[in-house]
């Protein structure tokens, strides 16, 4: 097999896909693509662009093995399946569409003096932990973009992406006001920017293990092993594992799979607890959503639900529009509000000439 056909051959694994079923998606018999992939004929260019688009993978990937330089390249939080040991993205074509759209609203800024200046991430979670700070959950988007990540919230992605763009690191997520599962999200798209992980997606040979990295780092940063080895679960009662999830901002299936990752035995009552939903947990036993008139839990979900840009994204593109150089269409967009609908500042229109003002200079 050459070079070029492991790697078409591992996208197609990586995208659960058997080598008959892709040839069959892209008008190639079985045995043309079994052959091409072992080096016995080649590929066209069209069959190979064919693929490329089937399998959610990198054209200049798979023909060189190399990244294309020119191509922003995004990773993902994918979904995992436990019964086949599959990982994907449902979403990825449509989402395609929205990234693009934000990288948009990057490049619209580039080089204006507007765009923030590159940085220097931490390459550990512990590094991670000590420069965001202590107790970061509870604001966990702010002391990211203190750290120099930017992060970006809409409602029309499946899942999580990281990039990076213009030397500045991005992180996209849903809107989906689910605040714990965010928080994952954002610690394992740090793990990715972290870590260095560039294209991790469905087709690319090292997606399994860049996943599993990603996974590690946000678990040690969200639950850190020292800490969670440091407390007496054996003592801990319903409403204390209650604020325990709310102030470490995790999901009971989050904290199961973390204990059982460290071999940490907790009591029957807590076991019954840690198959519940979160929100139920809290409901039934956080004490401070107790107080009249006050739900905290409910807040903390329309926060996470709220569609989210930096700040200085959108000063950028409100300096450009002032000056002229852009169009109100992507800020609106960033807004999500009608272009015509949107006031800001904008040049004055352009005086035209009269004609004895034309004739007056041509003569």
């Amino acid at each position: 097999m050459t070079a070029m056909g492991e790697r078409v051959a591992a996208a197609i694994k990586q995208a659960g896909m058997t080598q008959k079923e892709a040839a069959a998606k892209v008008s190639m018999k079985a045995d043309a693509l079994s052959r091409a992939l072992s080096g016995q004929r080649g590929l066209a260019a069209i069959e190979l662009a064919d693929l490329a688009e089937l399998l959610h993978a990198d054209l200049h990937y798979l023909i060189t093995g190399e990244a294309d330089p020119s191509r922003i390249t995004i990773s993902a939080r994918h979904d995992y399946d436990s019964d086949t040991g599959q990982r994907s993205v449902s979403g990825a074509v449509a989402d395609s569409t929205v990234v693009g759209d934000i990288c948009l609203a990057y490049k619209q800024v580039e080089g204006s003096g507007d765009a923030q200046a590159p940085v220097a991430l931490p390459r550990t979670a512990q590094e991670a932990r000590e420069s965001l700070g202590a107790n970061f959950v509870p604001d966990f988007m702010l002391r990211l973009q203190r750290l120099g990540v930017d992060v970006v919230r809409v409602e029309q992605l499946s899942t999580s992406y990281s990039f990076t763009i213009s030397d500045r690191p991005v992180i996209a997520l849903n809107s989906s006001g689910n605040w714990f599962y965010e928080n994952w999200s954002l610690a394992h798209e740090l793990g990715h920017l972290a870590l260095g992980h560039v294209g991790v997606m469905p087709g690319q040979t090292n997606t399994d293990a860049c996943e599993s990295q990603a996974n590690a780092f946000a678990a040690e940063l969200l639950l850190p092993a020292a800490e969670m080895k440091s407390l007496d679960w054996s003592k801990i009662s319903r409403a204390e594992f209650a604020a325990f999830l709310w102030e470490w901002g995790v999901s009971t299936g989050a904290v199961k799979n973390r204990l059982g990752a460290l071999q940490i035995i907790v009591p029957q009552h807590l076991i019954e607890l840690l198959e519940w939903k979160t929100q139920k947990v809290l409901r039934y036993y956080w004490n401070g959503n107790r107080q009249p008139f006050l739900d905290r839990i409910t807040e903390r979900m329309t926060q996470a639900a709220q569609r989210h840009f930096p700040e200085w994204l959108k000063d950028g593109h409100l300096n450009a529009i002032a000056a002229g150089r852009m169009h109100k269409n992507t800020l609106a967009w960033m807004l999500e509000v009608d272009a015509d609908e949107l006031e800001v500042e904008e040049p004055a229109p352009r005086k035209l000439r009269s004609a004895d003002e034309l004739s007056a200079l041509l003569g």
